[in-house]
């Protein structure tokens, strides 16, 4: 597992190779996976591979531009009609596919869309329209996928930092 989270970074140039359907589904696995509160298992996932709609999606935000280049994107959605932990379970969710992308050879990015605005407004009542989400359902984010155009280096043990570590209370 740590190999894993040493590994994953936020990639945001893919090549152009497709993703294979059986790591997409490996990937979906994991994020359904995640646990949620009280079990509820409230998200949804579009999946979203056409052109023209990652083009569109790339103007959601101002730093989601590289959306477009990516074989796929993930959009993670929540009803909110069956969680009340909206960001808390869609972060799990998209931790858990960040993981398992790393463990398919793939790269990943986790690109906030909830409370977050862009060129057309707030960029969840964008992707909403753009996506034909109905109202009940939140935008957590948006997770392009593919194959990285080059490997970063991986988390080393120097990031470790015991001072950022408090025992039993806050001490400075």
């Amino acid at each position: 597992m740590l190999e894993a989270i040493r590994k994953r970074r936020s990639i945001r140039n893919y090549q152009s190779r497709e993703v294979e359907e059986d790591k997409l589904k490996e990937i979906l696995k994991a994020a359904m996976f995640s646990p949620t509160a009280w079990g509820k298992r409230p998200w949804e996932f579009i999946i979203v591979k056409e052109q023209k709609t990652k083009e569109a999606l790339s103007e959601t935000t101002p730093y989601a531009g590289f959306v477009k280049d990516a074989p796929l994107v993930i959009v993670i959605i929540y009803d909110v009609t069956r969680g009340r932990r909206f960001k808390e379970d869609s972060s799990i969710c998209a931790e858990h596919i960040h993981l398992e992308a790393v463990n398919q050879g793939l790269g990943s990015c986790f690109v906030q869309v909830a409370d977050s605005d862009g060129p057309h407004g707030p960029a969840e009542n964008y992707v909403k329209q753009l996506l034909g989400i109905p109202e009940n359902y939140r935008v957590q984010c948006m997770m392009p996928i593919g194959y990285p155009e080059k490997e970063l280096p991986e988390h080393s043990d120097d990031e470790y930092d015991e001072s950022k570590i408090h025992h039993g209370k806050f001490s400075s």
